[in-house]
């Protein structure tokens, strides 16, 4: 019955969302080839498919959740949510800063850069076996970003060209653009505003009408910004009904008017980050691991990317560390007490710096660290959490670390069973 009311004339109700479609995307998978990541290897991100998508759900303790998909022939508000999970070395960005998914709000619009899964038999999403444009086979994702982070990341800014204010509500008219200069060729899109929308200026939290107050916008009616520059946050909100045919527009729940407002936001993502990981440990990849005698070894690792500069800084040559073994999902091993409580203790031999620029996902800094109780999880290929002795030793709420991943699978984490099969 849901496929009725697809009707021929939803074709033109597609407002904003098919302005910014490719040419020809519509009903058609991607012509590209998918790529699936080498065990071992950081994926190049080129290689990686691009799309846009509103978070839907969260799983934040596995690191994956669920997007409505931009594209494809349906109205928006009817594509089912297509599951995704994040890479061990997949990195989160929230306001222009490294972020957790717990960060994010549900119905934030974000950006995905995406491969196939690694090992489809471990995959803990369901594995796509008819792709299309809404329901990417790539789904293990290698960057997540929502608006302002792109935007940070590609210096673009959006110009304002003209508000409407009707009773506390409005619709802006605005352009994506390079930030350095002018595109005669970018299409204009129209989203909705409404008082709940937060407007950021130099230290100040804004609203609709302060704004109407201060004289800057009207009270009703239209206002040229003249392109205006500024940074928007996105999210998706239904518009109109069946008998009205409102077509789908994105909403804004962020306005940043200036660099002051944004960098101040920048920040404090930055450091509620820097808190999170310092409690649960810094991800690292094993490469290679030299046994001595009586349990020693000295294990090599890649510390993973994405990171602030500082957390990077807290590993040093000479210093005390612990490495604890870990999933895919980043969930260490631990006992009932803490990680670090069954983790390998030891000391940081070298911490070494690539010259070279690092592929995506990667930090390069390659950490050696000797142990005398090397454990089973640790091991070439496998993932790690690692912690520096001036790090907090904390214990992680129950849902973020595993008691016996040797029980199988569905114990490790809930199985792609748990998401809703439409």
């Amino acid at each position: 019955m849901r496929r009725f009311f697809v009707l021929s004339s939803w074709c033109l109700v597609l407002g904003s969302i098919a302005a910014s479609e490719e040419p020809g995307t519509k009903n058609k998978a991607p012509a590209r080839e998918a790529y699936r990541p080498e065990p071992g290897k950081f994926p190049d991100l080129e290689k990686a498919r691009s799309y846009r998508g509103e978070l839907v759900f969260v799983d934040h303790a596995n690191r994956r959740g669920s997007l409505r998909v931009q594209g494809g022939s349906e109205v928006f508000f009817q594509h089912e949510p297509q599951p995704f999970a994040m890479l061990p070395y997949g990195i989160v960005r929230y306001h222009g800063a490294p972020a957790d998914l717990r960060n994010i709000p549900l119905g934030t619009m974000l950006h995905v850069r995406a491969f196939l899964p690694p090992d489809p038999k471990n995959s803990s999403v369901p594995v796509v076996q008819k792709p299309s444009v809404e329901q990417p086979a790539e789904n293990h994702v290698i960057l997540l970003e929502d608006e302002p982070s792109r935007c940070l990341r590609e210096d673009k800014v959006w110009k304002l060209k003209e508000i409407d204010l009707q009773k506390n509500q409005a619709k802006i008219i605005a352009t994506l653009e390079p930030k350095a200069g002018g595109d005669n060729k970018a299409p204009e899109q129209t989203m909705t505003l409404d008082e709940g929308t937060r407007i950021w200026r130099g230290r100040e939290c804004l609203g609709l009408a302060d704004l109407i107050a201060g004289g800057e916008w009207p009270a009703e009616g239209k206002k040229s910004l003249g392109g205006q520059a500024v940074v928007l946050g996105l999210s998706w909100l239904p518009a109109g009904t069946w008998e009205n045919r409102v077509e789908n527009q994105f909403h804004v729940t962020d306005l940043w008017l200036d660099d002051v407002a944004m960098q101040r936001c920048t920040k404090l993502q930055a450091g509620l980050h820097k808190t999170l990981i310092r409690t649960r440990l810094l991800p690292a990849r094993v490469d290679a691991v030299e046994y001595g005698k009586f349990g020693r070894a000295s294990v090599t690792a890649t510390l993973f990317g994405g990171m602030d500069e500082s957390l990077y800084s807290d590993f040093k040559k000479g210093e005390q560390g612990v490495m604890v073994a870990a999933e895919d999902t980043l969930k260490p091993w631990s006992s009932i007490v803490s990680s670090s409580h069954i983790g390998s203790k030891g000391n940081f031999l070298d911490v070494i710096r690539s010259a070279a620029e690092p592929p995506f996902g990667s930090s390069g800094i390659q950490i050696r660290f000797e142990t005398d109780l090397i454990i089973e999880g640790i091991r070439p290929g496998r993932v790690v959490r690692v912690r520096p002795g001036s790090w907090p030793h904390v214990a992680a709420p129950r849902e973020e670390y595993l008691i016996d991943p040797r029980s199988g699978l569905g114990d490790r984490f809930p199985t792609p069973d748990i998401f809703p099969k439409y």
